[in-house]
């Protein structure tokens, strides 16, 4: 996998917790990119046309559009604060001209309206030029309304508020293959909704037992299988995954298959079952894998091979050793994404230092690349990073374990749904890199 030709579009650094970058998704077609962050905001990104002057100008992002989703709340009845984060994103396939996205928090999501305007109607019979009414007996003549151009607008206007059906928080949102419907995760229970209805919600799994006592894994993502309307996916914080098919039961407590990797007694210890824990699922674009993410690997299924992992890659295996003061820490908790390329033959997921890694499927090749500022030149070249582990031999360039900064994460990736474009959340800035992947990885 060759880097060359390299476009980084930095969003400049705001030092507020606000503004940490907490979701990032390309639309269908992948020339808008929207961002989430703690602040409750979502800020729209359009791909620049080619131009025949600047021929490298094709593939920057600029800012298209800013709007405030979500706002503070608080449930006086639980006396508890809701926050604004913005925890998922999802846009709905393009039907016309417009735009649309269900953005949410921990427990309202909403769904937006992204449109343009670039023309205004003047003439109105009944209204001046500042849209007052006029007195009806002073029109003496009719004329006929036009159309005339204006600088363009972009309006965001909120379409339908989907509330009051989440007791725990909010994971994850999918839109279904059927463009009619989407579900809603949270620790316990997963809701099946119709995007026309917002009063009601079909509850379609229940994993809550009786005795909270009892209670022994939470639903940590979910997911639409991509071209099959009645299937889904959802993964658990003991590493699981279970695919379940609506056609089935009208409550899918019963999955259709379990997809589990058998537990290496000799290598058990006290963070096992925390690093096994699944932080992102993903449908593979063909539909016949599922993408995993736990704390050190990312693992690719088989969904006709319950029984194992057909591929596991190893993504920071040197923290082995430091798992006991990433516990101290809580960096042991971090939620890390995971993401397939167009064609699904790389996949991509982040690390710490502000590293994100590839792996090859093919070639069985990876990389470690690193999100910075110094690197955000235009067209700058990429270079692989390496890390040596504690006690190892250190070649030149090579970063030791020991000196990786914790608080600088890459949680949260996205791939262009057709070309070698990423974006990169980096705590406060989005880097969008537009490469020349090639057969061969450094």
């Amino acid at each position: 996998m060759c880097h060359r030709g390299t476009w980084i579009t930095p969003v400049p650094t705001l030092k507020q917790l606000s503004d940490i970058i907490s979701t990032v998704e390309f639309n269908h077609t992948g020339e808008l990119l929207a961002t989430g962050d703690k602040g409750g905001r979502v800020v729209i990104f359009q791909r620049e046309p080619e131009s025949k002057t600047e021929p490298f100008s094709q593939g920057e992002y600029n800012v298209y559009s800013t709007f405030q989703s979500h706002e503070p709340e608080f449930d006086y009845l639980k006396s508890l604060e809701i926050e604004e984060k913005i925890n998922k994103i999802r846009w709905l396939p393009q039907q016309n001209a417009a735009h649309f996205l269900l953005s949410t928090n921990d427990k309202t999501i909403k769904l937006w309206k992204v449109s343009e305007r670039d023309k205004r109607p003047e003439g109105y019979n009944l209204k001046d030029e500042e849209g007052r009414i006029k007195d009806i007996s002073t029109v003496t003549s009719l004329q006929v309304p036009v159309l005339k151009p204006m600088d363009l607008m972009v309006e965001v206007s909120p379409r339908r508020v989907f509330a009051n059906a989440h007791t725990y928080h909010v994971n994850s949102i999918s839109v279904n293959s059927d463009y009619e419907t989407y579900m809603s995760a949270d620790d316990l229970r997963i809701n099946l909704w119709h995007l026309d209805i917002t009063d009601r919600s079909f509850n379609i799994v229940d994993i809550k037992p009786v005795n909270m006592e009892d209670l022994t894994e939470v639903i940590t993502a979910a997911e639409f299988h991509p071209h099959h309307c009645n299937l889904f996916v959802y993964s658990s914080s003991k590493g699981t995954l279970r695919l379940c098919d609506m056609r089935e039961a009208a409550l899918c407590d019963k999955h259709s298959k379990l997809f589990e990797e058998p537990e290496d007694p000799s290598a058990r210890s006290f963070f096992s079952e925390i690093i096994s824990s699944v932080s992102d699922v993903k449908f593979s674009h063909s539909g016949r894998y599922l993408l995993t993410r736990d704390y050190l690997t990312a693992k690719v299924w088989d969904l006709n091979m319950e029984s194992k992992p057909l591929e596991t890659y190893q993504v920071h295996d040197y923290l082995r050793s430091k798992l006991c003061s990433l516990y101290e820490n809580d960096c042991i908790f971090d939620k890390f994404e995971c993401a397939w390329n167009g064609s699904d033959s790389v996949i991509m997921t982040g690390a710490y230092n502000n590293f994100f890694r590839m792996f090859d499927r093919n070639t069985k090749r990876d990389v470690t690349l690193e999100a910075s500022r110094e690197s955000s030149k235009p067209r700058a070249v990429l270079k692989p990073r390496r890390v040596c582990a504690a006690g190892g031999k250190r070649r030149k360039d090579d970063i030791s374990v020991d000196s990786l900064d914790f608080t600088k994460k890459i949680l949260h990736t996205a791939w262009h749904p057709t070309e070698n474009i990423i974006a990169i959340a980096a705590t406060n800035n989005l880097y969008i890199f537009q490469d020349k992947l090639n057969s061969e990885m450094h």
